[in-house]
């Protein structure tokens, strides 16, 4: 009985850490833009795509290829938000939430076009060996997820406070006009955030390329997964996030095996029903920090 559990949970903190690594940019970018980019999760597959495409040219093994997909994908995401986003800012929420839906759709046939349609993997040996923790073993991919998932969490806040950029953030998601009064370029701020949120989310594709498949469309359950751990932990809160990606994967787990890995998804998202009737801001929601 104690093995299950142990079991249970390290496999629901795997999960989690999963999750944290594709909700963090989502609660970024929601906390300081007011903005769910809905088009994360091809953000996320389009990450697996690029490491592909480096892995199988320069040949480079998984963690290097990483390395060089973060800078194409912040360059990106930055150029989106300037040249796209931040124009439909001024009209209100709906205008940009509506193009990131449209940016989606746009993403998962370009996918679709270039890659076809078969899903698609990165062969690496982390995701295939494991290492003894506890007395079970975890498949490197997962607990690498875990430290990401902590990694990630450490740094993201520790820029928020201890940095010159993480004030000015602070500031832009306080009040974007006092802010700017003050010297602070929010354009650049903002399109440097979405930049930000998108390299935290790319950091998923190491554990979602070599540890499962990609294929053009599966952003969006991605994606569904991260809102949901974003709503339940509170839009913005970074720990909240890390809070929220360990209860939806232990919940996913335990539910898996009380009463079938067919049924995660009823788990998953009667869990976040629960949530937003008891506390719709989330549990841990108390603005960005």
């Amino acid at each position: 009985m104690i093995d299950r559990i142990i079991a249970l949970l390290l496999e629901g903190a795997a999960t989690g850490g999963l999750y944290v690594t594709i909700a963090l940019g989502l609660s970024l970018v929601a906390g300081v833009m007011r903005l769910l980019n809905l088009a994360q999760g091809e953000l996320l597959v389009g990450s697996v795509y690029v490491m592909l495409m480096l892995t199988g040219t320069f040949h480079l093994g998984a963690f290097a290829s990483l390395l060089g997909t973060l800078p194409i994908v912040f360059i990106a995401a930055y150029w989106i938000q300037r040249s796209l986003l931040q124009a439909l800012l001024a009209h209100g929420g709906e205008a940009p939430l509506v193009a990131t839906f449209g940016l989606s759709i746009a993403g998962q046939a370009a996918f679709q076009i270039l890659s076809g349609p078969n899903a698609v993997s990165i062969d690496s040996t982390i995701g295939l060996t494991g290492v003894p923790v506890l007395g079970h073993v975890m498949r490197w991919v997962s607990v690498i997820a875990i430290a990401l998932a902590i990694g990630l969490t450490l740094a993201t806040q520790l820029v928020l406070t201890r940095t010159t950029f993480g004030k000015s953030l602070r500031a832009a998601a306080e009040d974007p006009l006092a802010a700017q009064s003050l010297g602070v370029d929010v354009r650049h701020v903002f399109a440097m955030c979405f930049g930000f949120g998108a390299v935290l989310t790319a950091c998923g594709a190491l554990v979602i390329g070599t540890g499962f498949s990609v294929d053009p469309t599966s952003g969006t359950l991605w994606l569904l997964r991260g809102v949901t751990v974003v709503v339940i932990g509170g839009m913005g809160s970074i720990w909240g996030t890390l809070a929220a990606g360990g209860l939806v994967g232990l919940a996913e787990e335990i539910g898996a095996f009380a009463i079938g890995p067919e049924y995660r998804d009823l788990v998953v998202f009667g869990l976040l029903l629960v949530v937003l009737v008891v506390r719709p801001t989330g549990l841990f929601s108390k603005g960005l920090r």
